[in-house]
């Protein structure tokens, strides 16, 4: 079983509309206009999508951050170019993240729940993550850790109903090898260091995957790429951004041993 696993294309663009700047959506602007556009091509992620429909992978994997700013011009330039995947028959998951639920304006909100919909062709719901869904083989959870946060930091949250839907899930037994689905890694090597950008809230899935409950996580928002698996490739996998790396990873799973393999896909 194979799955293709790609993260954080951060098309961005100006702001859309005046009220941009009197909510975080200036920052995210700001950003992409004297940074990410000098960082980020959306060519890559063009090459991501022709080289998922060439190979055809049992499962297709975007955690999150299609945009800059969560505006709704800048989802519609993104989902231009993932609509021949998402209507390609792929099995195709999409966690939203930190930088699309950047705000609470209405229109937005809306844009961010569309796009769950839309990339999984009605199958998923922005409102009902986390969702359980079985696909060739594997079991998978898709966990929403992005919500809007302050103006200066990229805080995500697992809050406390779903992080016991989690650990509940976790620890029932499972012939399946399973997989969870974030855009916020689990795992944090520099919590200090990276405490504008951290993860609140997850220690009960980390004892989790500690204790073996859950086999790998798949995850982005660090945009560049890492792997912390042990011998069976059980662990934490980061893909990275597509657009800035021009890569991504190609994950080959045995069903009947549980063990994963991982190879960098330069695009």
């Amino acid at each position: 079983m194979k799955i293709v696993h790609f993260s954080d294309p951060h098309a961005g663009g100006p702001a859309e509309d005046w009220l941009a700047y009197f909510d975080k959506r200036w920052v995210g602007v700001f950003n992409y206009r004297f940074r990410r556009r000098y960082r980020h091509d959306l060519s890559k992620l063009e090459r991501a999508v022709e080289y998922i429909l060439s190979t055809r992978p049992d499962i297709a994997v975007c955690t999150g951050d299609l945009t800059s700013s969560g505006q709704p011009g800048e989802f519609e330039k993104v989902l231009a170019v993932l609509k021949p995947l998402a209507e390609s028959g792929i099995p195709f998951y999409y966690l939203p993240g930190n930088h699309d639920c950047y705000v609470t304006r209405r229109k937005c909100v809306e844009a961010v729940h569309r796009a769950v919909t839309v990339l999984s062709n009605g199958r998923d719901v922005f409102a009902e993550f986390p969702l359980i869904r079985r696909e060739a083989g594997v079991e998978m959870l898709l966990l929403n850790t992005s919500r809007p946060s302050n103006l200066l930091c990229s805080w995500g949250f697992v809050s406390r109903e779903d992080s016991e839907k989690v650990a509940h899930w976790a620890s029932e037994p499972h012939a399946m090898p399973r997989i969870l689905l974030s855009h916020y890694p689990m795992t944090e090597t520099h919590p200090i260091l990276r405490m504008r950008h951290r993860l609140f809230g997850q220690k009960k899935i980390v004892e989790a995957m500690r204790k073996g409950e859950i086999d790998l996580v798949l995850c982005g928002h660090v945009h560049r790429p890492y792997l912390k698996v042990d011998a069976e490739g059980h662990g934490e996998c980061c893909a990275g951004s597509v657009t800035r790396n021009a890569s991504m990873v190609e994950i080959t799973c045995d069903v009947a041993t549980r063990k994963f393999s991982f190879r960098q896909v330069e695009l």
